[in-house]
């Protein structure tokens, strides 16, 4: 190799700018990479925009995308639906996977399950979610939901972060950076996961990630096994004594490491030994159930014993909230239902909906809710029409986009409301449709911050969470 191209290889990016720092390259680049880039900072924020509703957020993410159909978007007109092929007026030309794009047929299939009316408005629910019906007057159900994508990692990306593409800072991200800790003992953003019994789709660490910001702001994974967060225990023969003055060290080599290249990296390394040392103390104490009466798990069920349960966690979650961690996040997988979705879907709710319901329940009860914003859905919805071939107890659905139903909870969110609406076949929206980064936009508005003032500058743009899109919030989800 030539020692022009061995040299160009050496050339990293911040080395590039130290050594053009005092040329017009360096101003050139900085408004390319950020107006930060050369100082290493982060931009200045003035958040929250006004005053906020909620102070932290619960997404329970049903990662594999739940059939809207078979839950909460009943028609009674699906049951004289059954068994007739899908209308190309209805399907319209969508493009569909990879999975039914070679199909002969499309049979459209009604929900194998009773629906009835609950509440005070009368809200249809499956005969699934006996404990979800119970709470219908105190959640918003969003029937109208849509997004473009059609396969789940580009899907999961898209709601999490507001792009289909990877590189980009999560919600629970874009929360700390913006708004900070309300608990410097434990992260502003913990992400905890569970599974069902279902088709696993993949979960990537980037999900929960902070992309282009610093890294002190992505999400903190917490397992269900003796270590909640990998490394954080002392080894043998090393006790807090000596571990403060391996970080007292440390902190100081960073210090000068950051003193000659400004790197904010190096601020955000200094922050996380910190955070980790601290969490060494908060961390059992949080994990610990111990503490919990018996009225915890008569409430959430008998799985919230179980640690790693979607139930547990969502005792966790309250326990969290409790302690003002700013975003927890509960993915539980195994909604890809490609086939049996009858045997599955049944095992899903059993796993997820008592927990769901009981959650908001306690927040109440604790007087949480009125500034916890709870959010329930995955990443897409699912088609009327079967996936493979149609017998009298089996079938399985396809990924839908076009429309899919999510639901929200407290923190200044009407309770009782349905919004939106979709036709006979649950294939399109008629009425009033929210695009997922309106749901994010929304999201954000409930804590305070205006979406399209909230950026970071990064490659020459004001990046946002909600995209380069004009996405709204939409009022009439608020009470």
């Amino acid at each position: 190799m030539d020692p022009i191209t061995e040299r160009s290889r050496q050339v990293t990016r911040r080395t590039l700018l130290r050594s053009g720092a005092n040329g017009l390259g360096a101003m050139a680049l900085g408004s390319m990479l950020g107006r930060e880039a050369l100082a290493g900072g982060i931009s200045a924020r003035e958040v929250p925009h006004f005053a906020p509703k909620a102070k932290r957020v619960i997404y329970l993410f049903m990662n594999g995308a739940p059939s809207q159909i078979d839950l909460f978007d009943y028609h009674p007109k699906m049951r004289e639906l059954h068994g007739i092929e899908l209308p190309e007026s209805i399907r319209q030309g969508q493009r569909l996977t990879t999975m039914t794009s070679g199909q002969s047929s499309f049979p459209c299939v009604a929900p194998m399950f009773d629906f009835q009316r609950y509440g005070e408005h009368q809200t249809w629910v499956s005969e699934l979610l006996p404990y979800t019906a119970r709470i219908v007057d105190k959640i918003t159900l969003i029937k109208s939901m849509n997004t473009e994508a059609i396969n789940h990692d580009p899907a999961i990306t898209y709601i999490n972060t507001g792009s289909q593409q990877q590189g980009k800072p999560s919600m629970g991200a874009w929360l700390s950076y913006g708004l900070g800790s309300m608990n410097r003992d434990l992260p502003d953003y913990i992400v905890m996961i569970s599974r069902g019994q279902g088709n696993f789709q993949a979960l990537y660490s980037r999900l929960w990630g902070s992309g282009f910001l610093p890294s002190e702001h992505q999400g903190v994974k917490f397992r269900s096994g003796k270590e909640a967060v990998l490394y954080l225990t002392n080894p043998d023969g090393i006790d807090a004594e000596t571990r403060r003055r391996m970080l007292d060290g440390i902190a100081k080599i960073n210090e000068a490491k950051y003193e000659e290249t400004h790197d904010a990296e190096v601020q955000a390394r200094i922050s996380q030994y910190e955070m980790a040392y601290r969490m060494q103390t908060s961390v059992p104490d949080l994990m610990d159930l111990s503490d919990e009466p018996e009225s915890t798990f008569e409430l959430y069920g008998d799985d919230a014993r179980k640690p790693g349960t979607f139930a547990a966690n969502c005792v966790l979650a309250r326990r969290m909230a409790e302690r003002n961690v700013r975003f927890v996040q509960l993915f539980h997988r195994g909604w890809d239902q490609h086939n049996n979705l009858p045997g599955e879907i049944r095992d899903q709710c059993r796993d997820t909906d008592q927990a769901s319901a009981a959650l908001v329940r306690d927040l109440e009860q604790r007087g949480l809710l009125e500034d916890t914003l709870v959010i329930w859905g995955g990443e897409f919805g699912r088609t009327i029409y079967s996936q493979g071939a149609l017998t009298e107890n089996n079938h399985g659905r396809d990924h839908h986009p076009r429309c899919f139903t999510t639901w929200m909870a407290g923190a200044g969110i009407r309770e009782g409301y349905e919004h939106g609406e979709t036709d006979d076949f649950s294939y399109n929206i008629v009425r009033d449709p929210v695009h997922i980064n309106d749901l994010n936009a929304t999201i954000l508005h409930q804590l305070g911050i205006d979406h399209q003032r909230f950026t970071y500058p990064y490659q020459g743009l004001e990046q946002r969470l909600t995209g380069v899109e004009e996405p709204h919030v939409v009022r009439e989800l608020l009470a």
